[in-house]
Parts: structure tokens; C-alpha cells; sequence
């Protein structure tokens, strides 16, 4: 595999404090050996592969998954858990003016039904996966961002709370008032994944773990793909490795993604004491109007996930570097809890396009290959969605995707060096916080 971070980013050390798992144990796939058949082969065993290998299987679809490490490694397994609208880092004025009034219309729609599908896998499915949070809400960092919350409120008829009102809905912080959206819905996200493992299993769907996909080779029907262990043929492959995808699997996705590190901790469990102190009492999943945004919640066990983007360098000394900045972020948002211990902190990458938008669709070139990936942070929903997209397109038929989703992804200028266009982008975005 060719990626673009050293090997540190995609080994243990990154996840090694991953609160989630110490929360449920990860299931015992086989790993893929000798000669396999399938209809569909999946490459990546996260919410995208996942999902698409579940409808899939309950399509009647001989398929199989093949998860580079163990369940739940990667992104999927190690995220916020804040199932909400996103997926696309465009504005609302941007969306419009490349798609259209009606193509920016219809990718909202998309936002909301991936919401909506997550919550219906887990209704139907009997989930457990520990949800709360009514909707979320965005809590503004500064005078202008609040003006901003209002004029937006104005538009899509979001509840808004002035400052005086915060502490009174339990948000109380260092902000300038909120906006609440009634879409979403917060959870654990190796429970989902696992959830939606076992369900896919039960459906027929065969699991490998540790058996990462290094070569794809177009046979006389369909395509061969290799495992160190095995050898396995498929008339479709569906590439669903996001922020993990390599440069040569398959080529044409070299230069097309850029992955982008965020990190996040949980504190040990807070008193009521502690709560009131500082004035957080509320479930509700919440981030702030930042470019480079702060996204926390309050969950069931009383204890606080607190995330943020940022991190351009992968190595013990820039992950102690960036958990440090994670720490000293907190601390200011958060004055009274200066003194809480963080049990746990990690980091993982997302997935950005050129485009802002995620891509879902064929591979050109490549007939019964597709790819769905980059969901910009946002993947709970949107990869669960883009998965069944991928599912429907394997079947043959239409996947139901906005427009915006199905343009072809461009290329980052600079090839396998463009993370170097990474500290000046960001560095714009902080002066844009200003």
C-alpha cells in the first residue's frame, strides 16, 4: 500500500487510548485464507462497508468484507459517535451556486435521510448502541458567528438561544448563543458498527479481519483481489477505506482524498457537582462555529467526549503535541473543569475532497468497481447512507444519490506531496475564526 502519512498514522498509536474500546470487545472474524468466492467483495469493514455488505446480503448477495485490521481500527471504530447532518465541508451559499437551488435542496434531503436510515438500522436491528441527544446544537465562538446562527435560523426555522438562555438549556460555556437543530442523534460508535456487523453476519455476509486487500487484478470475470492469505474473486469490488484508502488500491484514487487528522478525549465521569459547577447539565451533542470546529458532548455515564480537528504531522511526539493542544482547548471552553482528569485521548483520520463533497460511484475505467468515501467528519450517517448507495449500485439499480455525490472527484495538486497545501489552508481557516 502507498499512503500519504508516515507509518505511525496507521498503526496503534494513534488509537492506543481509545475510550470506545474499553466500552464493548471487538468480534472474532477469521482471517481471509486460501481460494474465496463471492459476488461482492468489500474492501473495509467500516460503517460504508458495512452497511453495503448488509443490504447486500439481505438482497440475497453472496458478499464478503475483508477489514485490513481488527474490527472497528479504524475511523469507524474511534470517532465522536455525532450522528447528524454533514458530510459536505460547502456552505449552503456554496452548494447553491454549483448546483443549483434544487441539487443543494437535494443533498439536504440526503443529509436528513442518512439520519434517518442510521436511526432505522438501529430500531430494526435492536441495536444497543447507548443514543441520546434530541437534534444538536451549534454554539457560536464569537459576536459575528451568532449573527450568522440567526440569519440562519431565519432561513430553516432552527430554534436559536441567546447567551442569557444557555445556561438555562444546560450549554453553558464560553459562548455567544446557539442554534439548535431537531435532526440527529448521538451514540457509541463501536456498538453501532458491531451492531451492524452482527446484523450483516446473521444475513449471510462472510467477515475477514486482518486481511488487508494489497493488489486488484481484472480477471476474465470480474476482478481478483489478494490478502496476504488468500486469493479472491468477485465480480464487483466496492472500495470503502476513507480516510484509510491507499494510493494504489485502486490507482485512480491517487491524488483524489485528503486525510486529516482529529483527535479526542473523554474524562473520567463527572459529579453533579462538577456539572453544575460549570453549568454543562445538558445530553444535547453540540460544536462550535469554528473552521476548525470543537465538538463535545455530555454522555450517559456522566463522562465528556471533547474533539477537535488539527494535527498535520503523525508521530509520538506531534500526537503528545496535539493532545496537549486538545487539553489546553478544553480547559478555555470549559473553565471549571481545568482540573478534570482526561482518561482517555486518541486520534484518527477523516476524510476530505477537493470538491467538499462526498463521492459515491463507479471507478472510471474500471467496470464492477466503485468507491464511496469522504464524508469530511461526518461519516456516522453519511457512510452508513453512502454504503447502501454502493449496495444498490453492485445490484444494478439506482442508488438514490443527489447529484452533488456522484460528480467526479478532482485531483489535489501536488500528487503524494499535498499535504502540503494542509498548514497554509489551515492557517487561513484559524485567522477566519478570528
Amino acid at each position: 500500500m502507498r499512503r500519504i502519512f508516515s507509518e505511525y498514522a496507521y498503526g496503534d498509536g494513534p488509537r492506543a487510548g481509545c475510550w470506545w474500546d474499553e466500552t464493548i470487545a471487538a468480534p472474532d472474524w477469521p482471517v481471509a485464507a486460501g481460494d474465496i468466492r463471492a459476488d461482492v467483495a468489500i474492501i473495509g469493514g467500516g460503517f460504508t462497508g458495512m452497511s453495503a455488505a448488509l443490504h447486500l446480503a439481505e438482497s440475497g448477495v453472496s458478499v464478503a468484507v475483508f477489514e485490513a485490521k481488527a474490527p472497528g481500527w479504524g475511523a469507524s471504530g474511534r470517532n465522536g459517535g455525532f450522528c447528524c447532518l454533514g458530510g459536505s465541508k460547502l456552505s449552503d451559499a456554496q452548494k447553491r451556486r454549483r448546483y443549483g437551488a434544487e441539487g443543494a435542496h437535494a443533498f439536504d434531503d440526503a443529509e436528513r435521510e442518512a439520519v434517518a436510515l442510521v436511526a432505522s438500522l438501529i430500531e430494526r436491528h435492536l441495536i444497543s448502541a447507548d443514543t441520546h441527544s434530541h437534534g444538536e446544537t451549534q454554539l457560536a465562538h464569537n459576536a459575528r458567528a451568532m449573527d450568522a446562527l440567526r440569519r440562519q435560523a431565519d432561513a430553516e426555522h432552527g430554534r436559536v438561544h441567546e447567551k442569557h438562555e444557555l445556561a438555562t438549556e444546560g450549554l453553558n460555556g464560553e459562548f455567544l448563543g446557539g442554534l439548535t437543530s431537531d435532526v440527529g442523534f448521538a451514540l457509541n460508535p463501536r456498538k453501532y458498527l458491531f451492531g451492524l456487523a452482527a446484523a450483516a453476519a446473521a444475513s449471510g455476509a462472510r467477515l475477514f479481519q486482518n486481511s488487508p486487500v494489497n493488489r486488484i487484478e481484472q480477471g476474465a470475470r470480474g476482478h481478483i483481489l489478494h490478502t496476504p492469505k488468500a486469493r479472491i474473486k468477485a465480480e464487483t469490488v466496492l472500495i470503502c477505506t476513507n480516510g484509510y484508502s491507499s494510493e494504489d488500491m485502486p490507482p485512480w484514487l491517487a491524488g483524489r482524498y485528503m486525510p486529516a487528522q482529529s483527535s479526542v478525549m473523554v474524562t473520567r465521569p463527572l459529579s453533579e457537582a462538577e456539572l453544575q459547577a460549570q453549568g454543562w447539565t445538558s445530553d444535547q451533542m453540540a460544536y462550535d462555529t469554528r473552521n476548525l470546529l470543537h465538538y463535545f458532548r455530555l454522555m450517559p455515564d456522566r463522562r465528556f467526549l471533547f474533539g477537535m480537528r488539527g494535527g498535520l504531522l503523525s508521530s509520538p511526539r506531534a500526537e503528545a503535541s496535539i493532545h496537549a493542544r486538545l487539553r489546553r482547548h478544553f480547559n478555555a471552553m470549559f473553565p471549571a473543569w481545568t482540573g478534570v482528569e482526561a482518561t482517555n485521548l486518541w486520534s484518527g483520520m477523516v476524510c476530505l475532497t477537493r470538491g467538499l463533497m462526498p463521492y459515491v460511484g463507479p471507478v472510471p475505467g474500471t467496470p464492477g468497481l466503485f468507491a464511496g468515501l469522504a464524508y469530511h467528519g461526518n461519516g456516522v450517517a453519511m457512510g452508513t447512507y453512502s454504503g447502501r448507495a454502493l449496495a444498490r449500485l453492485a445490484l444494478g439499480s439506482d442508488p438514490g444519490l443527489p447529484h452533488a455525490m456522484k460528480t467526479p472527484l478532482a485531483r489535489f495538486p501536488l500528487g503524494r506531496f499535498r499535504r502540503a497545501i494542509m498548514p497554509p489552508v489551515y492557517l487561513a481557516l484559524g485567522l477566519g475564526d478570528l
